[in-house]
C-alpha cells in the first residue's frame, strides 16, 4: 500500500496531462502530425505554401493600412468564408463531446 501512496503524485500529474491533452501525449502528437499532413495536402492543392501564407498576412496588414474600411469588408468576407467551416465543426465537437469532467 505504501508503494501506491508514493506513486500517487506521479500518476496524478500524468492523468492531468492526459486529461488536458485529450489522450496520452504520444497518441495526441501522432494524431496532430497526421491531421497537419492532411491539412497541408489540402492547402497545397488549393495553392498555399508557407511563404504564401506569410505574404498573405503582410498583404492583410498593408490592406488594412492603405484601404481603411474597404479592408474591413475584405477581412469580413474571409472571416465569413472560414466561419462556414470552423463554426459547424466546433459546434458538432461540443455537442458530441462527452459530458462531465
Amino acid at each position: 500500500m505504501s508503494n501506491d501512496v508514493r506513486d500517487y503524485p506521479a500518476r496524478s500529474s500524468q492523468d492531468g496531462l492526459s486529461r488536458f491533452l485529450g489522450g496520452s501525449p504520444l497518441s495526441v502528437a501522432f494524431r496532430l502530425v497526421l491531421l497537419s499532413i492532411l491539412v497541408g495536402v489540402v492547402l497545397s492543392a488549393i495553392g498555399f505554401d508557407p511563404l504564401n501564407i506569410l505574404n498573405s498576412i503582410r498583404l492583410l496588414i498593408r490592406r488594412l493600412y492603405e484601404l481603411g474600411f474597404d479592408a474591413i469588408n475584405w477581412l469580413w468576407r474571409y472571416f465569413l468564408l472560414g466561419a462556414v467551416i470552423v463554426i459547424p465543426i466546433w459546434l458538432l465537437s461540443r455537442l458530441f463531446a462527452p459530458r462531465g469532467r
